[in-house]
Formats: structure tokens, C-alpha cells, sequence
């Protein structure tokens, strides 16, 4: 049986994976911004107040989660509550941000190939084709500070206002906030305001990946 902390847990934990507060996903799933406050989440009487099935729904097809991954999150809060063994992540290829503009360590569509990876292991499930790039140096401050762990996800939907990570033909990779995408180009905002936004023709664009999660 699903219970009120479980189910506001998850919702926590889905904002979380895909790098948003929850009153961010609250924005991105085009909710009122307080609509998941934690003072939202009981009556002035202490009674508990659920989130409603329309924006679980919401959110969902908001972040590109699928059902399955949320319930999964719902799971993972169940077994620990339960004392029992909570479901664990797994190791994903790990390469350093600066390495990853050299050849040789993505296919055509952006998914890790090659050898020179090592593993890490997240504490959140990932989805195949999952891998970490790790921040090196100041150039994406104040969102991300060196050493923090990007987590992409290849093929998965991107929209405007995500964070991507994107690789030109020339071989450059950086990780940018999806502006606007048409067929003629992508326009990419800069997470650190002391370097350019970019507007890059599609035709000199290998591969945009989405950034899920972050550990910071």
C-alpha cells in the first residue's frame, strides 16, 4: 500500500535525478512553482494532502520519466522504510569533461564506445546507456563546481530549458541550457554567466544528450 511520505519521497527523488528543485519541477511541468512545498503537503490541520494523479502525470511526461521509473522510485523509499535492501544503482562509465572531446570515446549517436573508461557508482538507477562526464575546472560555476558527476542519458527527449551536453563536429563537447533547437540550429544558454551563449548550425552538431542528474 502506497503511503503519503512514500509518494512525496519519490517526488522529491524525481526532481533530484533530473536536476531540479521541486518547485522547478513543479515550473517544468507547468504547475504552479509551490505546488510540491513542503507546506503544501498537509492541511493547516496536519492532515495529509496527496499530490493528484493529473500532476503525477504532469511530471512524468514532464522530466520523459516513464511510470515504471517512477514507481521505482516509490519502491527504492518502500524498502528502506521496511528495513529490507533498498534498490541500489549501478556502475556507469566515468570520463573527465576535458578528456571527452577527444576521439574515440562516443559513437555517432553519443552513447560511451571505446576503451579509457572507468566506472562509478551512482546511488540512483540509470537507465542503459548512461554515463558520467566529471566536472574539471570552474567554466560551469555556480551550477556545477569541479568535481561534481554529470549523469547523460543518450536518446533520451531534450526541451527547452534542459541541461545538455553537446558535441560539435569539431570535436568540442560542452554542457549548456537547451534554448531553442530548429532544423537549422541550436542555440544553447551558458550555465556560467562569464562565457557565451552559443547559437551552433545543426549541421555542425555530432549529438545532444541530456544531463539527468547530478551529484553535487
Amino acid at each position: 500500500m502506497l503511503s503519503h511520505d512514500r509518494v512525496w519521497a519519490a517526488i522529491d527523488a524525481l526532481a533530484e535525478r533530473y536536476s531540479l528543485s521541486a518547485s522547478g519541477l513543479a515550473r517544468r511541468a507547468g504547475l504552479d512553482s509551490t505546488a510540491f512545498n513542503k507546506s503544501k503537503r498537509r492541511s493547516s490541520d496536519g492532515r495529509p494532502r496527496w499530490p493528484s494523479t493529473e500532476s503525477l502525470a504532469k511530471i512524468i511526461e514532464a522530466t520523459g520519466a516513464s511510470l515504471d521509473e517512477f514507481m521505482g522510485l516509490i519502491e527504492e523509499r518502500n524498502a528502506g522504510a521496511r528495513g529490507g535492501n533498498a534498490a541500489t544503482g549501478r556502475a556507469v562509465p566515468l570520463l573527465g569533461f576535458a578528456q571527452a572531446g577527444a576521439g574515440g570515446f562516443f559513437d555517432d549517436a553519443g552513447f560511451p564506445a571505446g576503451q579509457g573508461w572507468d566506472l562509478v557508482e551512482l546511488p540512483a538507477q540509470s537507465a542503459d546507456g548512461a554515463y558520467a562526464l566529471k566536472v574539471q575546472g570552474d567554466s560551469m560555476l555556480p551550477l556545477y563546481r569541479n568535481g561534481d558527476v554529470l549523469i547523460v542519458q543518450p536518446g533520451a527527449a531534450v526541451r527547452k530549458g534542459d541541461r545538455v551536453v553537446v558535441k560539435t563536429s569539431t570535436g568540442e563537447v560542452m554542457a549548456k541550457v537547451l534554448d531553442r533547437q530548429t532544423t537549422q540550429s541550436i542555440a544553447l544558454v551558458s550555465l556560467n554567466p562569464e562565457h557565451p551563449d552559443r547559437d551552433i548550425p545543426t549541421h555542425d552538431i555530432e549529438w545532444v544528450a541530456r544531463i539527468v542528474w547530478a551529484s553535487q
